[in-house]
């Protein structure tokens, strides 16, 4: 009983991470990570500014995808403390308190990505199916409310699972299996009942991870039966290219999940570098591709790039 130690009352420090088997090339991978987190800072904040600059794109669409943006920001923000102090000065520590703040900014900001994606598969549902009632439907009043509405949908699945997790004994080992604190990892660290916990986990999941992608299918199952409804192949291809960021987004977004769900699920015996690999894609592929996707395939948002960089550019002369 002496081993047990009660969180609230003993704080400890959890052990992170690295990459297995790799420790002394710690600090050369740390260029490459550096690099993709540089990417996504840069492209999430060219698009905020792009948006917040351009009075063109105040519009449900460029609405939405500013509240992607912040997102992978914060996403970003949420990951990149504990990985960098790890690569570049081998700090594997982390206090309890700290984790558990890690632990709601990085599930809250996971579903939130989850949350925006399907709000942006509506906006384009709308646009298609309902293009008449596109202006009266979606109004900048009622794009804010669905982005409070996303804000404590997640803040409210995530808030319960950690003070579920907080008041449970760490009695094992501290050493968790990532570069930052995933609810996943710190449960199995845990010394006691936790049915109550793998049975809102489970709640979370179906409600959030499951259901999301779901009604996104729905959505666009909606929107192909709308366009093949279109008299030329011309209006489909036009209605096809404007829902491509979008699509490529989900992409981004649920093959990796789906990747780690089936590593966890049929490759618990895999190498640890497997699983964390598979890890890292998942939370850094969406904050670094979908800003170089809606630049590269979104005209406005091209323009407003070239436009504000010519802009800066001025002001240097």
């Amino acid at each position: 009983m002496s081993e047990v130690m009660n969180t609230t009352q003993d704080p400890f420090y959890f052990i992170l991470t690295g990459i297995p088997g790799f420790e002394a090339y710690h600090i050369w991978i740390s260029i490459p990570c550096c690099c993709l987190y540089t990417i996504s800072i840069i492209g999430n904040t060219t698009i905020l500014t792009v948006i917040r600059t351009e009075p063109s794109l105040v519009q449900p669409m460029y609405l939405f995808l500013s509240m992607l943006a912040l997102t992978d920001l914060g996403l970003t923000l949420s990951t990149l403390p504990t990985v960098m102090q790890l690569l570049w000065f081998n700090n594997q520590k982390i206090s309890f308190e700290g984790c558990f703040a890690q632990f709601f900014f990085l599930h809250a900001f996971s579903f939130m990505e989850s949350s925006v994606l399907l709000a942006m598969s509506f906006d384009r549902y709308v646009a298609i199916c309902r293009p008449l009632h596109y202006a009266t439907i979606l109004t900048n009043s009622v794009v804010g409310r669905m982005g409070l509405a996303i804000l404590c949908r997640c803040v409210l699945a995530v808030l319960p699972s950690l003070f579920l997790l907080k008041r449970l004994p760490f009695c094992r080992s501290h050493l968790l299996s990532h570069s930052y604190c995933l609810h996943q990892d710190m449960i199995h660290l845990v010394c006691a009942d936790i049915r109550i916990n793998n049975w809102y986990a489970f709640a979370v999941v179906l409600l959030i991870i499951v259901m999301d992608p779901l009604l996104i299918v729905l959505s666009y199952i909606l929107i192909l039966k709308s366009i093949l409804r279109t008299a030329s192949w011309a209006e489909r291809l036009q209605a096809l290219n404007n829902c491509l960021s979008h699509m490529l987004a989900v992409l981004v977004l649920y093959v990796p999940m789906v990747g780690v769900s089936i590593t966890h699920r049929f490759a618990k015996h895999a190498p640890p570098l497997v699983h964390v690999i598979m890890a890292n894609i998942y939370l850094l592929a969406p904050p670094v591709m979908n800003p170089i996707i809606y630049s590269v395939k979104t005209k406005q948002i091209r323009h407003g790039i070239f436009h504000l960089i010519s802009q800066r550019s001025r002001h240097l002369r």
